[in-house]
């Protein structure tokens, strides 16, 4: 959709995680990124990448659905240009919860929005008809904020305000690495597809599997809440605000019970829904 309303001078390159560094040279505009890869976990290294891209001459752009409440984030220390993200995730604010962005102070004033709304107006109260940007920040905003989804993440942040994040990461490293092992060790048949490296992983747990997705559907009928992703992919993610050694454990065990009893392979394990 960008690319058909920038016209034909504009092409949308995509490349495999790992081939995204090699990918970046003068012919690219913006980079638009994930920092922590939804399917396989894999963490792409931030710092390193804006530096090559604002080197190239473009600008970044990173998703940080997957990173905002699990690991820590310096936008400002990296000198990142743009980052965009959600709130329901990591952040807990629940189904709806309001998404955020990001513009650094140096492109605040010189950006123009999409979406030029009346809440995003120099002055939006005075219901003027001819549109002038807010300062700043101001006018990303764009309609009447979300009061319900608001009020929910206000609450769900308070929990955040004694939480080195520093611990947090190290915790939910422990509880990955506590579920690798001991899945490993009971659970051959399936493959890990999270890399095994601290620095090169977000805060979820990724195997792969055939069948991945009626094993998933066995395990969440058996109480444990993960999910699925096409076309073979088994994703556990890793909140050490509320999740314990104990819970881990017999998401293992019960990950391992279902595969050494074939539990997952009645038929209506294999009905595919619409939601996964």
């Amino acid at each position: 959709g960008l690319c058909r309303t920038l016209g034909p001078d504009y092409a949308l390159k995509t490349v495999a995680p790992d081939a995204v560094e090699d990918a970046i040279d003068d012919h690219v505009a913006v980079l638009m990124i994930t920092e922590v890869d939804y399917r396989t976990g894999r963490k792409h290294d931030m710092a390193r990448l804006i530096a090559k891209a604002h080197a190239a001459g473009a600008l970044v752009v990173w998703d940080l659905a997957h990173s905002a409440g699990a690991i820590p984030v310096d936008v400002a220390g990296n000198d990142t240009d743009f980052a965009v993200g959600c709130s329901y995730k990591y952040l807990n604010s629940g189904p709806g919860g309001p998404a955020f962005i990001y513009v650094a102070p140096r492109l605040a004033d010189h950006v123009r929005p999409a979406l030029s709304g009346w809440l995003g107006h120099e002055a939006p109260f005075a219901f003027d008809l001819d549109y002038r940007p807010g300062a700043g920040i101001e006018r990303m905003r764009v309609g009447t904020p979300p009061v319900l989804q608001l009020a929910a993440l206000d609450a769900a942040l308070d929990v955040w305000d004694h939480v080195d994040m520093a611990d947090l990461r190290a915790r939910s490293l422990d509880l990955q690495d506590m579920f690798i092992a001991r899945v490993e060790a009971a659970c051959p048949a399936l493959t890990l597809a999270t890399p095994r490296d601290h620095q090169s992983r977000g805060s979820q747990v990724s195997f792969r599997h055939p069948q991945g997705y009626a094993i998933m559907q066995a395990l969440i009928s058996a109480g444990v809440i993960g999910d699925f992703r096409a076309p073979d992919i088994l994703r556990f993610g890793f909140t050490p605000l509320y999740l314990s050694p104990d819970d881990v454990n017999n998401a293992a065990d019960t990950l391992c019970d279902i595969m050494a009893t074939g539990r997952w392979d009645r038929p209506e394990f294999h009905a595919r829904a619409k939601v996964t």
